[in-house]
């Protein structure tokens, strides 16, 4: 999943049912999954566990262990317009059902779910998947306790981690509250007040 820009060795790892010839369900589902960890690190709780749990209710999924600091915008989102391309080109020979494919991120994860949520369309996204948004289009999203904000409310260390250098430049386009549009996919968000670290108005904004 390299692209311009990322660190280490960012990577798609899929969790496929078996769909052998004769079964009655041809075609799953298919949750792609963008694991926490401020941007700082990947949270190994929010990515094959939850991959394993979708599994056993009848979904595909596949987890992105995308670049960290010091990795920084745009980076992230295009590792994870390319895990969506390859997903997208291969729904055939990996009975996926085309119409059902959700991106998934909880905490820092769900900021980057989002950004995507927000910005699939723009053309430096389009550009990556051969000039053809309907490549990369995710069909809903869901975030779970997501970093949204970069207002009051921020988690900043999030902003600080992926923005870097351009942090003062990029704050407010990053502030997702602001960015949701008529291409943003149906999304199905779920947070606690009791949560110490990413405030729940993040998901109330």
């Amino acid at each position: 999943m390299t692209v311009e820009g990322s660190v280490g060795s960012p990577t798609l790892t899929t969790y496929m049912i078996d769909t052998p010839e004769g079964l009655l369900i041809q075609k799953r589902p298919l949750v792609l999954i963008c694991p926490g960890g401020g941007y700082e690190h990947i949270s190994p709780r929010e990515g094959e566990y939850l991959a394993l749990q979708f599994l056993s209710m009848g979904y595909h999924a596949a987890v992105l262990r995308y670049s960290v600091a010091p990795a920084v915008y745009p980076a992230q989102l295009l590792e994870l317009t390319k895990a969506m391309a390859l997903i997208r080109k291969n729904v055939k020979e990996w009975h996926i059902d085309e119409n059902k494919i959700f991106v998934q991120g909880s905490s820092a994860g769900g900021h980057l779910a989002a950004s995507f949520g927000c910005f699939w369309k723009e053309e430096l996204f389009t550009k990556a998947a051969g000039g053809d948004c309907e490549a990369i289009r995710p069909n809903g999203l869901i975030l779970s306790y997501p970093v949204i904000t970069s207002g009051e409310h921020a988690h900043r260390g999030s902003f600080q981690m992926v923005l870097g250098e351009r942090y003062d430049e990029l704050l407010e386009k990053m502030s997702l509250e602001k960015q949701v549009n008529a291409d943003t996919p149906k999304t199905f968000i779920w947070h606690t007040f009791e949560d110490g670290a990413v405030p729940v108005e993040n998901s109330l904004m």
